[in-house]
């Protein structure tokens, strides 16, 4: 465990956004009451903002919203009442667009998988005819493996992009493609709390979808140099101060960065690491130096 950090005054309190309590909101509800800091959960279900307000009762809050809109407009309503917000309000937003993320990530150099973004189906199986298959269509926003789909080839891109261009809202209409990396049945998840790696973990599946979320499992994986600095300039790149960064490794055991959460989730992460680290109370740290600078 981090030296302690003495609480912060009494009346001086943290909100944590967050509708819905999960096992790692509880964990940061322990880590807060060790610590004997006041604060307050928010629902974002049940919370308005009005223009111009700047009496909000806290100075810091942290984000842990699962919607991504929501979490993306509650720290913008928050910054502009003059609150700090972690994760920023842009974080949360390049963390929660796939595309954005990608060009974050290509723009600091990081190697990423050959991407592309159509504009419409029809473009997006022109992108998919210059990329190759096999290949992957992923929604631009969402989490957990969700919606991802393995394209083997043209027909079945066609019959996935059919369906698409069905579906209402220009976004939607969007087609994010991606080379299907040839990997081994794993892929490599760190975390990452104020620009410190504090570990990584194997996901593992019985298929190439290896999301804990869809029963894959986790393992610990010792940190190399190379996943330190991929992890580090990843957050760095799309300005998360608490970030769960995704690495794949091809063929060759060349990485490549995947994306990166804001909202990560760690209890699978702590399981497969034991007593090592205690993510909550990191984060609980990361917030009492913020508020301290």
């Amino acid at each position: 465990m981090v030296p302690s950090i003495p609480a912060r005054p009494d009346g001086d309190r943290i909100a944590v956004l967050a509708s819905r309590i999960g096992a790692d909101e509880k964990r940061l509800f322990e880590a807060l009451d060790r610590r004997g800091v006041a604060f307050d959960q928010v629902d974002t279900r049940r919370r308005w903002f009005a223009a111009g307000q700047r009496d909000l009762p806290w100075r810091l809050v942290l984000n842990r919203e699962i919607g991504q809109v929501r979490a993306e407009y509650a720290a913008r309503c928050l910054t502009w009442a003059g609150v700090d917000v972690v994760n920023s309000a842009d974080a949360t937003a390049v963390c929660g667009d796939k595309w954005r993320t990608t060009m974050a990530l290509q723009a600091a150099g990081l190697p990423v998988p050959r991407t592309a973004l159509g504009l419409t189906p029809e473009a997006a199986l022109d992108a998919l005819d210059a990329i190759g298959y096999p290949a992957l269509v992923k929604p631009l926003v969402g989490s957990w493996g969700r919606l991802v789909v393995r394209l083997p080839d043209r027909a079945a891109a066609e019959g996935v992009f059919e369906y698409v261009a069905a579906l209402s809202g220009p976004r939607a209409h969007l087609g994010y493609v991606q080379e299907l990396i040839d990997k081994p049945d794993r892929d490599i998840r760190t975390v990452m709390v104020g620009g410190e790696l504090l570990g990584a973990v194997y996901r593992v599946g019985e298929v190439w979808r290896t999301n804990v979320a869809l029963g894959g499992r986790t393992r610990p994986c010792e940190p190399t140099p190379e996943i330190t600095k991929l992890s580090t300039d990843a957050a760095a790149a799309v300005g998360a101060d608490i970030a769960g960064v995704d690495l794949i490794e091809d063929s060759d055991g060349r990485l490549l960065v995947l994306e990166v959460n804001h909202r990560v989730e760690f209890s699978g992460f702590e399981a497969a690491l034991g007593d090592r680290v205690d993510v909550a109370d990191h984060i609980v740290e990361h917030l009492l130096e913020r508020e301290r600078r």
